[in-house]
């Protein structure tokens, strides 16, 4: 008998049954927040399973199969020109409207695929942080220089993380470089601008699905908004032409699959959700039709379904019930957020970082929950803080992080957005 490891497992039942015994069911705190939990996971379903992470794993599977392994090496690999690489990475964000949690089958694809730990970690923590949206928003409801403050902070955050996470894991690198040295450069087989069309229409759906409302009713970005559900069926349209360019499809059965998508969009137009769904099912559909590539792309999309939606299911439950939704409490009351992160102090910086760093914020929803602790007496260091870790980060997305690349890197990772959060909050708030 392995008494290790049933001492393990013991202790797992024993935790289970004392979490039981002494759970506070019937107090109206606990009881809210299991609701808030529910509430948030219900929430997170409704806006972005569907426009989100579904989009974001077809991309995931585009670079898995179509993008080969010695491109992704030739940009971000190990022994990829430093400047290029991190330049390419940090501003990865202005492209990409995504979220912590969306950003996630985009990373564990490039790192699957051979790019150094430096620049995937830079595109990790740049592609949810320079939302340009979430900075002209920031801008304008919390103050230009804050607005300023961000966007440098969350560049320079990028490259500096990715940097220090090359050196502290230099050894791994270093092994690395020397694999990736015997890599053939393998032609695609087609030429790049078709794979190049396929990836980026779907990186547009992706984008402006979720487009959100701006803070302005005039402007491009209000202009965008209006239009974006036909500007998505303008780039499904594109997807469907490299469908038949790029992989062979029948245009028949392109055709075919894409007239009830068509028809939700005319007699529902006030439920774009209803074609977009549609449309999903159809390039489901399609590429489990096609032997070779449209089968391998469904089958790695698959793969990095099975792996992360789980882990981001669990973790989305777990943010509701310590911390809440933006209109509710969980377990941690919110006046005790609201007491801990008043003035410009290193407690009230960390603590700013921390809260950021495990609370989960939808693309855009950061901004007016920083707006209302502002209102609470937050400081504006520690609202720079949070506005760093927060959307870079989040429970869930340290779940699936450890997932890909494991425990240690995780956990340094994590402090390391921590405290370049605290110390640019500090800095910020003195001035």
């Amino acid at each position: 008998m392995d008494t290790k490891k049933e001492l393990k497992i013991f202790a797992w039942i024993a935790g289970f049954f004392l979490a039981a015994w002494f759970m506070p069911v019937g107090t109206p705190r606990f009881d809210n927040a299991v609701l808030e939990a529910f509430e948030l996971v219900r929430w997170y379903a409704h806006e972005h399973v569907l426009l989100c992470l579904i989009p974001a794993f077809f991309i995931a599977g585009v670079i898995s199969v179509f993008v080969s392994q010695a491109s992704v090496i030739k940009y971000f690999g190990a022994n990829a020109v430093k400047w290029k690489s991190y330049l390419i990475a940090s501003v990865s964000g202005t492209i990409l409207a995504v979220c912590s949690c969306t950003i996630l089958p985009l990373f564990s694809s490039i790192h699957k695929r051979g790019a150094g730990l430096g620049p995937a970690i830079a595109f990790l923590y740049s592609g949810p942080a320079i939302n340009i949206l979430a900075i002209i928003l920031t801008a304008r409801i919390l103050g230009f220089e804050l607005g300023v403050a961000r966007i440098i902070g969350a560049v320079v955050f990028s490259i500096v993380i990715g940097l220090l996470m090359a050196f502290f894991f230099r050894k791994e690198e270093r092994e690395k470089a020397a694999a990736q040295l015997n890599v053939p450069d393998v032609e695609d087989g087609r030429p790049l601008w078709q794979t190049s069309l396929h990836f980026f229409a779907l990186v547009a759906v992706l984008v402006f699905a979720n487009w959100g409302q701006p803070g302005a009713d005039t402007g491009l970005f209000s202009l965008i908004f209006q239009y974006k559900w036909p500007l998505v069926g303008i780039f499904a349209i594109v997807v469907g032409f490299t469908l038949v360019r790029m992989m062979g499809m029948k245009p028949t059965h392109v055709v075919l699959a894409a007239l009830p998508v068509a028809a939700l969009a005319i007699v529902f137009p006030d439920q774009p959700l209803y074609a977009f769904v549609a449309g999903t099912a159809a390039l489901t559909i399609l590429t489990a039709m096609y032997p070779g590539e449209p089968r391998e792309w469904l089958a790695s999309t698959w793969d990095f379904t099975k792996q992360i939606m789980p882990l981001l299911g669990a973790g989305v439950l777990v943010a509701g019930l310590l911390l809440g939704t933006a209109g509710g409490e969980g377990l941690i009351p919110n006046e005790w957020v609201s007491a801990l992160v008043g003035g410009n102090s290193l407690a009230a910086n960390l603590f700013a970082s921390v809260f950021g760093a495990f609370m989960y914020f939808a693309t855009l929803t950061e901004v007016p929950i920083v707006q209302g602790l502002l209102a609470s007496g937050m400081g504006k260091g520690p609202a720079l803080a949070l506005l760093l870790a927060g959307p870079a980060l989040s429970l869930p997305n340290m779940l699936v992080i450890r997932s890909v690349m494991g425990t240690k890197k995780t956990l340094v990772f994590i402090v390391l957005v921590v405290i370049m959060a605290t110390i640019s909050g500090m800095l910020y708030g003195s001035m």
